[in-house]
């Protein structure tokens, strides 16, 4: 079938999915988390087909702990789903209500995006949680993972649309890509595709950005740093950092880069190097760190690199100022925290770091839809605009204006025969 075949069906799909019940949806949803749960002998097997496979093609080791989709990520994709059922849905509230004059009202009405297309890794939860939000929020959706992946993803693709089909939602509402050709293609459909969200190396979006027409959302890199202050806690500090650098390496949100201030570098840094070495993580410092503990010398490139694995960069600074300095220089916008006792330095810093997600004395991990409650993540956004941090229902969905009259005509308040009254309202949009 050509592609151009498949998103015009795709298309359609979606003007009917945009206009499918809550009842109807969430009854898809069940339908999916109960046939992953039914079919996951046959899950695992073909993930682990896809894991030989790619261990044989020496697939990068943090890239082979995404693809892995044992029991326990089938539990969590189910655990996610149910979470999503919990939700209210996002399609049709009221963001806005005006009288513009007595029987004439105006409302902004939230309404799915329409089809998106989304370019992921080799993480097969990713197409769970990317397909049942879509679902969700009333959008259609083109997926293609990773080639390392095919198995796993076709398996899930197939019970995703099993499952949403035997309660009638139409069947091309999600469409699973195979090849790079199809992405290929995908990317001139402009007139079928609203949204193409890509997740993947730098140098991919900037592929993506720049052979498309279509709007893009999402980011390159996940250069998230820890800062730790002179006013920190530093018991704290430590179980943050292991566990921002430790706790899941092979993500978007895990810690790259550390920057402790001066003050507390001597008796902070040596009981790091401890906890972290006990974790396998290789450390890069610079040469300041270098003075305190032993360490490999940190480069210039390092300050930029999403490593993806078990190493982290060390910095001193001389200031919460330097601080935010590095990382406004060498981040990503993607996910910063600081650790402080000091409220006023942790005010200073979530408003002067320029990143989609800010904390104060927590793990950067946390930055992620289904801890935030969103019902999971279609990606986390860097973009500045229609939706920033992770993505959620919210971030898919869109507005549409609605007005209603009763026989009302322009050329009465043009010619001033009637004029507008312009009332803020409080009530919902009547017409369900």
């Amino acid at each position: 079938m050509k592609m151009e075949t498949i998103a015009g069906r795709v298309k359609q799909a979606s003007l009917e999915l945009a206009a499918a019940t809550s009842e109807l949806k969430n009854k898809a949803l069940e339908n999916i988390a109960e046939l992953l749960v039914a079919k996951k002998e046959e899950i695992i097997q073909a993930n682990l087909e896809d894991l030989q496979r790619s261990e044989k093609e020496n697939l990068a080791a943090p890239l082979l702990k995404r693809l892995k989709f044992d029991e326990n990520k089938i539990n969590e994709a189910v655990a996610g789903i149910k979470s999503l059922i919990g939700l209210e849905d996002p399609v049709g509230k009221t963001l806005l209500a005006t009288e513009l004059d007595e029987g004439l009202e105006l409302y902004r009405v939230t309404c799915p995006i329409g089809v998106i297309g989304v370019i992921f890794e080799s993480r097969p939860d990713a197409l769970i949680q990317i397909s049942t939000l879509c679902l969700k929020s009333g959008n259609a959706v083109l997926l293609k993972g990773g080639s390392e992946a095919r198995n796993t993803n076709k398996i899930l693709t197939e019970i995703i649309l099993s499952a949403s089909k035997a309660v009638g939602l139409p069947e091309f509402w999600a469409y699973l890509l195979e090849t790079r050709d199809d992405v290929q293609e995908m990317l001139k459909l402009d007139s079928y595709i609203d949204l193409i969200i890509p997740r993947g190396s730098n140098e991919f979006v900037r592929y993506i950005l720049d052979n498309s027409n279509i709007p893009v959302l999402g980011h390159a890199d996940g250069i998230c740093h820890c800062y730790v202050d002179d006013n920190a806690d530093l018991e704290m500090a430590r179980r943050i950092v292991v566990d921002a650098k430790t706790q899941y390496v092979a993500v978007c949100n895990a810690v790259e880069t550390l920057l402790v201030h001066k003050k507390v570098a001597a008796e902070f840094l040596p009981p790091l190097k401890n906890a972290l070495e006990e974790k396998n993580v290789e450390i890069y410092g610079c040469s300041q760190t270098q003075s305190i503990i032993e360490v490999e010398p940190a480069k210039e490139a390092d300050w930029e690199t999403e490593y993806l694995d078990y190493k982290l960069a060390i910095k001193i600074v001389d200031s919460l100022e330097a601080a935010i300095e590095h990382i406004n220089t060498y981040g990503s916008g993607h996910t910063d925290s600081i650790i402080t006792r000091d409220q006023k330095k942790a005010v200073y810093f979530m408003d002067h770091v320029d990143s989609g997600n800010v904390f104060w004395n927590c793990s950067t991990r946390f930055s992620d839809g289904f801890r935030y409650g969103f019902g999971a993540e279609v990606g986390i956004s860097t973009n500045k605009i229609h939706a920033r941090g992770p993505v959620g229902l919210e971030g898919l969905m869109i507005y549409k204006y609605k007005v209603i009259g009763n026989g009302h005509i322009v050329d009465d308040y043009a010619t001033q025969r009637k004029t507008f009254t312009h009332k803020s309202m409080t009530k919902e949009f009547p017409l369900k």
